[in-house]
């Protein structure tokens, strides 16, 4: 294994990427990697009155770009999408040391930035409207779509920078601009990524006019600043990532001000495996939606319900699994689990472990694992439990690699059971059975805003609408007609004639 080295080469890819040695030190806010705990770098914090201000520019940057052709705004994230393009290597390095992610997730989450930009180009000549029969003689109806304003993003530390990506990237075709407050475990991939946008944006004004100054702002600190964000009144829209807890706190706020929310809160995923399963091919769609990202992606495999006549089966194999993970630095190539993010992580994890037992869970693995130069972090095994029921310690979302596995007999009693739970973000069944897979996707099957067939519940691509039900909290961000959240409908009628008849026969003449 190699030596675990941080410090200088996160602060040389922060330089690499265009944030300057004068930014990474003397601030007041600690940034540690999971990697071996250290502190890697000492950022100011955004102050409150500084808040302020950068929503204020946001605004007015609003007020100019939504008068910019959208395609004109597409072109802006074609050349984020190269600037990604070209700093691949070095965001997702970063990415890997400072969230703990393996190398091949690190980069996988830069071309997810990469992908969405892609996308965006083609969607800011596809802002379409509709036009609608009308009962009117000599009068036209139709639908427009118009920007909405300063669009606050908050997303959590897991994928610091793919989510802000998904809401940016829309965001600006649609015309709006974008203010982002990313977690307070991982600001600097969003001091990189706004270096990126930065070159992307002096690329911009070199083949016609400049984008306006504050189009997009980043908001370095912790709740309090969030705070700031959720209740201005020049943000009608804010995207955030994060807790079931997180979401109860800011769906009032924004309520109470009449702005929009999208939230993408806790999940709970599940998988069915069914007798006709192929047990090869659920093996491996589970082992990387329960172990990947050390169980810290919001669509990670938390609970799965296999058939009884082939749960022994099954079980083994995944025992097998779990003991032959590679656990370690996730800087090394052949690693296929990294740390958890922090010590709280951890005390959660074992907490719920504590907690399943007591309920008669029988828990393979989960202890810490000791990585040499690396005594600060928090490395473990992934657990896998085997339940005799559905208890309450197992309708939570504990944040950690922990696979809860329970028998079931029939399907029906199976989707019961995979739908009570408060959340309803991804979810999953592998069978060979069309009449399974069928009933699993309909509307009396999974109760979740992802559901698939024969993969496990991670790994979205971007094309497909992501978010979930429930305490999920029903958002909707990235692909198919996500778009329309970020812009204002708009229905207009047109009378070409020189008479004005009234709708649904209302007659109402004047002398």
């Amino acid at each position: 294994m190699t030596k675990i080295t941080i410090t200088d080469e996160a602060q040389a890819l922060l330089e690499a990427v265009g944030v300057s040695a004068g930014q990474l030190s003397g601030g007041t806010l600690a940034c540690r990697s999971p990697i071996t705990g250290e502190v890697i770098a000492n950022i100011e914090e955004t102050s409150l009155e500084e808040t302020g201000r950068i929503i204020e520019q946001a605004h007015a940057a609003f007020l100019e770009w939504r008068q910019v052709p959208a395609p004109r705004r597409g072109e802006l994230v074609r050349l984020l999408g190269n600037e990604l393009r070209a700093a691949k290597a070095a965001l997702g390095r970063l990415v890997s040391i400072e969230v703990g992610k393996i190398e091949s997730e690190g980069l996988g989450e830069v071309q997810e930035m990469i992908d969405i930009c892609d996308f965006a180009v083609g969607l800011s000549r596809q802002l379409y409207g509709l036009t609608i029969a009308t009962e009117r003689p000599e009068h036209r109806m139709m639908e427009s779509w118009h920007p909405l304003g300063g669009v606050g993003i908050i997303t959590a530390f897991n994928f610091p920078t793919a989510v802000w990506s998904w809401n940016a990237a829309l965001a600006l075709v649609c015309g709006d601009s974008v203010v982002w407050k990313p977690s307070e475990k991982t600001p600097l991939t969003a001091l990189a990524t706004q270096a990126v946008f930065a070159r992307a944006l002096k690329k911009f004004a070199e083949s016609g006019p400049a984008a306006p100054d504050g189009l997009s702002g980043l908001l370095i600190g912790k709740k309090d600043v969030g705070e700031a964000l959720v209740d201005s009144p020049l943000v009608p829209l804010v995207s955030a990532t994060g807790s079931t807890a997180m979401g109860r706190a800011v769906g009032p706020r924004l309520a109470q001000r009449f702005a929009r929310s999208l939230l993408e809160l806790g999940g709970n995923n599940a998988a069915i495996v069914c007798p006709s399963a192929d047990l090869d091919l659920a093996l491996r769609g589970m082992a990387f939606a329960a172990m990947g990202t050390v169980g810290q992606r919001c669509t990670t495999l938390r609970r799965a319900f296999i058939h009884e006549s082939v749960y022994e089966e099954l079980v083994g194999k995944l025992k097998s699994a779990y003991a032959s993970a590679r656990i370690g630095n996730p800087l090394d190539v052949d690693t296929l689990i990294g740390p958890l993010i922090d010590e709280a992580a951890y005390n959660d994890m074992q907490q719920a472990l504590t907690q399943a037992a007591a309920d008669g869970g029988k828990v393979t693995n989960g202890e810490r694992v000791a990585i040499d130069g690396a005594e600060d972090a928090y490395y473990v095994r992934p657990a896998l439990v085997e339940m005799p029921a559905q208890t309450e310690i197992v309708k939570q979302e504990t944040f950690a690699p922990i696979l809860y596995v329970m028998r079931y007999a029939g399907l029906e009693d199976a989707l019961a059971v995979h739908n009570d739970v408060a959340q309803g973000l991804s979810s999953s069944i592998f069978t060979r059975d069309m009449q399974e897979a069928e009933t699993f996707i309909s509307a009396w099957g999974s109760d979740c805003g992802i559901a698939n067939v024969n993969i496990g519940p991670s790994g979205a691509e971007i094309g497909g609408a992501f978010g979930g039900e429930k305490e999920t909290g029903g958002g909707r961000e990235s692909g198919s007609d996500s778009w329309k959240a970020y812009m204002r409908r708009q229905t207009n009628t047109i009378n070409y004639g020189a008479s004005l008849p009234l709708a649904q026969g209302v007659s109402f003449d004047i002398d």
